[in-house]
């Protein structure tokens, strides 16, 4: 190849021109393909060469035994890991017998484009084999937003020098062989041909495969068809079934300057409890849809919904090209990984790669829900149904651990906490708040009073009944909570994390308003006057630190107090601490993984003053070492609210480019949805300003020096808003619905259907803070 191998910058897709196969692993998790139910990683339609194949359904997992040096109580016993699937993207092209590999030959011209408004991954590759045989080969596939268990390919095969025999083998291929990508023996041996086969069969063009998993019991169904198209006659066809193998045969003579074309149908299904013959024919029909739709059928569709998703949630800026193709590609990625997840997780990986096992976090409600309830709410609402759906799991958690109420897990794929034993994780009980911050955030945004009374509202009571039962009224009073650990890793088992104790107090709070607005169902919970006065009592007295002496909230108890972690000491590659320092000695020192106060200041904003929440910042900067691709998006959010608009810039860029520059060194093992999520964040809370305490949506709008325009939008209870920022001035536009009240820089007014053109305010004047030795973010100047 002549071209350097590098994504294009380009406003609305992400194109990769140039072959090179070392940054396969990356390519393949930045071109996946999703629709929150099945994901499919973006390799080679000849599945070689590869980095790491994959083709995951939302839940779909097989278990594993977490074993202890030594026993203890409460201990989770089984592990889950996301499961590679039937592989339906293998499609392999035989040229006079000489297979297509990127490995051999030449290729004068090979591109992959992941198109952000057709929602398809495109790739157009010229090869010449070994023997100089000369072919054109284009690609589209897609993952159906609209028909959820379908996917679909279009290959393309041109000879270009002369008439070829060609031979195309499409294949369902189940137990894909994957060399090993963790140094854990167990989740090895866990994900070694993890799939039975129950069930194999196939006829004319259309073949179906079955299989369960060994230890989890979940089943799964995969089934291909194919419509061929040869402008001659003079194909030949056959097709067969084995356990694990499906495979559709085609082999034709083409013309120079011909084409052999070949549309791939794949529809995809699992189930805890349905039955093979159940799913088969759930699959099959799926099919049946797909073909009634056709391959145009299906890119207009994926078009429509697309144009819909872009006119609520896009995000235009000016002065800086690359940061305005990453934030489409964060927001592209956030919606494949939520739109039709439906009674699933969002992983924090989405649906992209295996890391992390596949499991969801507290990233889901802290991170990626405030884009889709802004955005797509039906997607939130249905995050949220799963939380719910989980809830009897997490009550048998808090009762295993001695609490009332609901404990959700630290991490999970089917709301079982699976996470091992470990201090930092287990007394991280701010995921019950960050689920109760997601539903009040949800409801307060869509006014939507059925989910409230069918899952709003009981998540809150049991969430809320956590709290009163974690922590404790001490001699003068106050109300406590003991003994956790706040996002901050780094700070663990900790006395009144203020994050923690904040996102509580607005729990209890809104548990009590909820039984209020619904005193039958509350009833029905079990909830009386008693109860909420007692959620009340305790949000009242709620402890939340502040150290007088520095002028700032402490992280959590005695946190000021303790001996700074030695910086300038500390060398590059030291980073990150998890992996090269003890964890006793990272609990004992002033050093912060990722924004905890910080975050707080701006979930819960309204409970600092201004001042406060610039010291806080000047006083975090200097120990934050963003360990954790959470963090910069956070610092961005709070940085521009106090005046560091620079800085909030240079976190924007490295919130939105974590993946695209593969700033972690491990985009091989998926994205990083919580990150992408937070580039939205950034833009939307950060340089628009945008709150919502307590159902009142304000805007605060500023911009850093580089920036010359920011427009976005959202929507609020079905009402479409744009906003614009320049320098000196913003202006508002309803784009749909009813008229809406909104405030800026504090100032209250009307939306109705004329624009509101408003000053910008100059922001404070403030000494910029400073970063640990050698962890400032790379300066961000426009490419």
């Amino acid at each position: 190849m002549t071209t350097t191998p590098r994504y294009e910058i380009e406003p609305w897709q992400l194109r990769w021109r140039g072959l090179d196969l070392d940054a396969l692993r990356r390519t393949e998790s930045t071109f996946a393909l999703s629709n929150g139910h099945i994901g499919l990683r973006g390799t080679f339609e000849e599945g070689e060469p590869r980095g790491l194949p994959g083709t995951y359904l939302n839940g779909f997992y097989e278990r594993r035994k977490l074993p202890y040096a030594e026993a203890g109580y409460g201990f989770p016993e089984d592990g889950q890991t996301v499961v590679n699937v039937t592989d339906g993207k293998i499609i392999r092209l035989l040229v006079e017998d000489e297979p297509l590999d990127m490995r051999y030959g030449q290729a004068p011209m090979h591109e992959r484009v992941l198109d952000f408004r057709s929602g398809t991954l495109r790739r157009t590759t010229e090869w010449v084999s070994p023997t100089g045989r000369h072919i054109r080969v284009t690609t589209e596939r897609l993952v159906s937003f609209t028909q959820r268990a379908v996917a679909a390919i279009h290959y393309t095969v041109e000879p270009l020098d002369g008439p070829l025999q060609l031979v195309i083998q499409s294949d369902l291929l189940a137990n894909e062989p994957i060399l090993s990508r963790t140094e854990d023996p167990r989740v090895a041996a866990a994900l070694d041909k993890p799939l039975i086969s129950e069930f194999a069969w196939a006829d004319d063009m259309r073949a179906t495969l079955s299989h369960h998993t060994r230890t989890s019991g979940l089943r799964v169904a995969a089934a291909m068809d194919h419509e061929l198209h040869l402008e001659d006659d003079g194909i030949r066809s056959e097709i067969k079934a084995l356990p694990d193998l499906a495979r559709l045969t085609v082999a034709a003579d083409v013309p120079k300057n011909g084409k052999l074309s070949l549309v791939k149908y794949l529809a995809y299904g699992w189930s805890s409890q349905r039955s093979a013959p159940a799913l088969r024919a759930q699959v099959d029909a799926a099919l049946v849809g797909a073909l009634q739709t056709g391959w145009q059928g299906l890119l207009d569709e994926q078009r429509s919904y697309l144009d819909d998703f872009w006119n609520t949630a896009d995000i235009e800026i000016d002065g800086d090209a690359e940061l305005q193709q990453a934030v489409r590609f964060a927001l592209f990625h956030v919606l494949q990984a939520g739109a039709r997840g439906e009674t699933r997780a969002i992983p924090a990986k989405g649906l992209t790669g295996p890391g992390y096992d596949g499991h969801a976090f507290w990233d889901t409600e802290s991170f990626v829900l405030p884009v889709l309830t802004y955005t797509i709410p039906e997607s939130a609402r249905d995050a949220l149904r799963w939380r719910h759906s989980t809830l009897d799991k997490a009550r048998e958690r808090a009762k295993t651990l001695g609490q009332k109420g609901a404990a959700f897990p630290w991490r999970s794929i089917d709301g079982e906490e699976c996470s091992g034993y470990w201090p930092a994780g287990t007394a991280a009980f701010h995921v019950n708040a960050d689920v109760a911050d997601a539903v009040i955030r949800y409801m307060n945004a869509t006014n939507d009073a059925r989910f409230e009374s069918e899952c709003g509202l009981e998540l809150l009571v049991e969430t809320a009944r956590l709290w009163a039962s974690l922590g404790h009224h001490d001699a003068h009073g106050n109300f406590r909570i003991d003994g956790v650990t706040g996002p901050d890793e780094y700070t663990a088992i900790v006395d009144n994390n203020v994050y923690t104790n904040l996102m509580a107090r607005r729990n209890l709070r809104a548990a009590a308003a909820a039984a209020e607005r619904h005193p039958q169902a509350a009833h029905e919970l079990g909830v009386d006057e008693e109860e909420t006065a007692r959620w009340r009592d305790a949000a009242d007295a709620m402890v939340v630190l502040y150290d007088e002496d520095l002028g700032v909230h402490p992280q959590a108890e005695n946190f000021t107090h303790h001996a700074r972690w030695d910086f300038k000491n500390t060398p590059p590659e030291g980073y990150p601490l998890l992996l090269n320092y003890p964890y006793f000695d990272l609990y004992r020192k002033q050093v912060v993984k990722q924004a905890d106060l910080v975050l707080a200041m701006h979930l819960c904003g309204d409970e600092f003053t201004d001042e406060q929440k610039a010291r806080n910042v000047a006083y975090y900067e200097a120990l934050t070492v963003r360990d954790s691709s959470l963090s910069a998006c956070t610092q961005a959010v709070l940085a521009a609210e106090v005046g560091h608009l620079d800085l909030a810039y240079d976190y924007f860029a490295e919130a939105a480019l974590t993946d695209l520059h593969d700033l972690h060194d491990n985009v091989q093992n998926g994205l990083h949805i919580a990150s992408l999520a937070g580039s939205w964040m950034a833009v939307v809370g950060g340089f628009g300003g945008m709150r919502d305490y307590h159902g009142h949506l304000s805007f605060a709008p500023r911009l850093p020096s580089e920036l010359a325009r920011v427009s976005f939008r959202m929507s609020y209870r079905g009402t479409r808003i744009g906003v614009q920022v320049w320098q000196e001035h913003a202006e508002y536009r309803l784009l749909s619905g009813d008229p809406i009240d909104l405030v800026h820089h504090g100032e209250e007014f009307k939306l109705g259907t004329d624009p509101v053109q408003l000053t910008v305010p100059a922001a404070p004047r403030r000494p910029s803070p400073h970063q640990p030795h050698g962890r400032a973010p790379a300066r961000r100047r426009p490419a």
